[in-house]
Formats: C-alpha cells, structure tokens, sequence
C-alpha cells in the first residue's frame, strides 16, 4: 500500500495532505513501518515541506521502530525550533516510559533553555515520571516552577499534583487543590479528578467522602464515551459495592457503542470481586450472545473465578466447552489450571497444562508463578522421576527462571535415584544464582555420583 501510494505522490496524483491523512491512519492502526515509510519519502522530497508535527510523527515512529540513539541523532539535527519544540514530546514520553530520570531531565534542562519548554504536557510527562519513580516532592516542585512561569496547569497536571499532595500530605491539602482546580476557568473538571479523589479518600479511609467523589464523577460521565465507566466501576468494586458496579454497568450499555471484550471482562472482575459469581455469569452468557470471536482472555476471568474458590470440577467443564466453542487457549488459561491442579495434587494434568503453557512462551514474555513452577519440580522429585526433572531444568534455564528452590529440588532428584548430576556449580554460575551452605553440601553428596556433561 506504502508503495502505491508513494509512486502516485510520484506522479503528482497525491497531495501532501493526503498523505499526512494515511499516515496518521496508520498510525492510529499500529502499522508504523508503513507510515515511517511515507513520512521519511515526504522528508526527503524537496517539492514537499514537512511540518513540525510531521517531524514529531517521525521520532514517534523511530522511537517505535528502531534504537532511542538513532531518534536522539534525528532530534539533534532538526534544524527549527518549531520542529524541536514538537518533537521534544515523544522524545520525552519515550524517556519516561523507559524510566530514564537522568535523559529526561537534561533533556527538559535543555527545553528550558532554549525557551521551548512553555506547555504544560512536557511538565505533565516529567511529574508522571517522578510520580512513577515515588519523587512526590519534585512533583510538587514542578507544579511551583509551572505556576512561577505562567505556565498554565490541564486536568492532567491537576491530578498529578492532588496524588502527590495526597503522598505527601493529608487529604486536606488535596481538597485545596480540587477548590484551586474548580476555581480555574480553564479548567473542566471531570469525572477523572473524581475518580482520583475518590482513590485519595480510600487510602486516607475516609469512606463516605469518597463515595460522595464517585457519586461526583458519575455525573460527569460522557453519553457518548465508555471509558470513565470501567474505572468508576472498579472503584466502586474495591469498595465492595455491589450495587455501584451493577448500577454502572447499565448505564455504561446506554452508551452508543460497541461493548468490547475489555468492558465484559472488567465488568465480570467487578462482579466477582464483590462477591457475585452468578452475576459474572450472566454477563459471560450476554457476551457470548453477542461477541464476533471467541476471546479465551473473557473466559478466562470466568476460569480464574471458579479455580479461586476450588471449583475445579466447573472450571474444567468450562475449559472444554471453550474449547467446543472454538477458543484457542492461551498462557493464562494454563497458568490457571495448572494453579488449580497444583492445589488438588492432580500433578499430572498440572504438568501436561505446563508443558502446553511452555509451548507458548515463544510468543510472548509470560512466565508462570514460582510457586507453581517449584511445586512441579516437588512432584518429579516425590516421584524420583530424574528424566522429566532433569527435562524440566532444562526449559527453565532456557526461559531463565531458574532458582536456588529449583536447583535444590533437582539435587535431590539426583541423589535419590542415584543419577550422576551435571555440573551445577557451573551451571549456577551461569544463570547467576549464588550457593548457599545447603546447595553446597547437596553438590557434594551429589558429586559422589559420577559428574557427566553439564545439560
């Protein structure tokens, strides 16, 4: 498609505006190899002017694409600060997603500067990674630079400040920062600052205020946009309030749009935290009626639920009829069987769903419990099963999650079927686990076995 189009541009039978369209399309569909291929074609035709946002895009989409020093080399060479000032934030947004304190701040130094850094979103990106980094204070001092600088705060830089406050301080000073934030004409307060409020009060345990905040926010929910309805209703469920996420759920179906897997499986969470499994049924049999694909990730909660409260005898007749259904399982939907078979001493159906799970981890940076995982190293050595325990050493050390628990469990595997170990010191080296007194004396009861080949 990035091709046909550029051969048109070519051609003159594309404009320049056209293609920012497509670009920013692709974008928005996660397809960035294709737009940084417009976007760099437009940068490097002369007959095209780029504007400050299109260099934004590009560092964007480097920074998605490629190293962070090849998107610091094209900051660097950008020739106006138009360009820089826009480009700035996704340089930024990138450092802070990364946690890298010490770029982000000399790059804001920098912005500073040169005078670029004047609105209030590269402010808003330093305080979530200081918040992030559990540096309240200096989000408290980034708001005091704003203020002195005539910089003017958003609904973001708001919230920032009242979670810091509320870190910091008391409830107190978080409600004088929601009365600066009414006051403020610029400002519309919406359900998200009531949500953060509410957040507030039940870490303070001032239960009653917050559902006075949450009650506050309902009333600033779109009719349009589901959003706010999911984090509201999550809320109300860590408040076990029953009626609260049910009397948010149906609200949230007015609203005209499609009901995605997300809301059903946040909806069901809500249900089963408060208590009421019957209800997340209902609602998995609502989705069911309605949903064009199967998601396992939906069944699944329903899963976790059942395996939670022992019911594994429900859970395993709702892993088959899913598998009726058409769902393909994924590492979560093995991770909880195995968990519930563990717990049931079914070790067999618990290391057949491992090993399925583990088929999996090539697609994917899943990896499972450790108490599950040592609970299965447990079983071949109850069962002096050294084949299968040795196999299962080696898929852990290819996934590096083996432990010192492990490595133990498997030393006995070894002297007690009177199987000639590898060379674990050697092998803990490698995986970086350092011995301990018990390690050493197993290695030595182990190496009166012949040492053969480390695995």
């Amino acid at each position: 498609m990035a091709t046909l189009l550029l051969l048109g541009a070519r051609r003159g039978e594309v404009a320049i505006s056209e293609l920012r369209r497509i670009g920013a399309e692709l974008r928005k569909a996660k397809r960035y190899k294709h737009a940084l291929e417009i976007l760099t074609w437009m940068e490097s035709c002369r007959k095209f002017e780029l504007a400050s946002s299109d260099h934004a895009a590009i560092l964007d989409l480097i920074t998605k694409l490629r190293n962070i020093s090849e998107a610091e080399d094209y900051f660097g060479k950008l020739s106006t600060s138009a360009s820089k000032k826009a480009a700035s934030f996704p340089l930024l947004h990138y450092y802070v997603k990364a946690r890298d304190l010490e770029k982000a701040e000399t790059l804001m130094a920098k912005l500073q500067n040169y005078g670029l850094a004047v609105n209030p979103y590269l402010f808003d990106e330093m305080m979530k990674l200081y918040a992030a980094t559990s540096q309240y204070k200096k989000v408290l001092a980034v708001i005091r630079h704003m203020k002195n600088s005539k910089i003017p705060l958003n609904v973001v830089s708001y919230n920032l400040w009242m979670n810091a406050c509320a870190e910091v301080s008391n409830a107190t000073s978080v409600e004088m920062v929601l009365k600066e934030m009414v006051n403020d004409k610029d400002i519309e307060v919406g359900w998200s600052t009531y949500s953060t409020l509410a957040n507030i009060y039940i870490k303070y345990g001032l239960i009653q205020k917050a559902f006075e905040a949450l009650r506050t926010a309902e009333q600033k929910l779109s009719a349009r946009k589901r959003l706010g309805y999911s984090f509201i209703m999550t809320i109300y469920a860590s408040l076990r309030d029953r009626e609260g996420v049910i009397r948010l759920w149906e609200a949230s179906k007015k609203v005209p749009s499609r009901i995605t897997c997300v809301n059903y499986m946040c909806v069901m969470l809500c249900l089963i935290k408060v208590g009421d499994i019957g209800a997340a049924e209902r609602v998995f049999s609502t989705w069911e009626s309605e949903c064009f694909k199967y998601d396992v990730r939906v069944s699944n909660v329903l899963l976790g639920a059942y395996v939670r409260n022992g019911w594994m005898e429900k859970a395993e007749k709702l892993h088959l009829y899913t598998l009726e259904k058409g769902a393909k399982p994924n590492y979560k939907t093995w991770e909880i069987l195995m968990e519930g078979w563990v717990k049931n001493r079914e070790m067999e159906k618990a290391v057949e769903a491992m090993k399925k799970g583990f088929s999996l981890l090539k697609f994917c940076r899943w990896r499972p419990n450790p108490a599950i995982v040592e609970a299965i190293a447990e079983h071949f050595e109850e069962e002096g099963d050294f084949e299968n325990a040795k196999r299962y050493v080696k898929v852990l050390r290819k996934l590096n999650i083996m432990s010192l628990p492990l490595y133990k469990s498997f030393l006995r595997v070894c002297i007690d079927t009177k199987r000639a170990p590898p060379n674990i010191p050697k092998m803990m080296a490698r995986d970086q686990i350092d011995l301990d007194d018990e390690t050493a004396e197993l290695i030595i009861r182990a190496n009166e076995i012949d040492i053969v080949d480390i695995l």
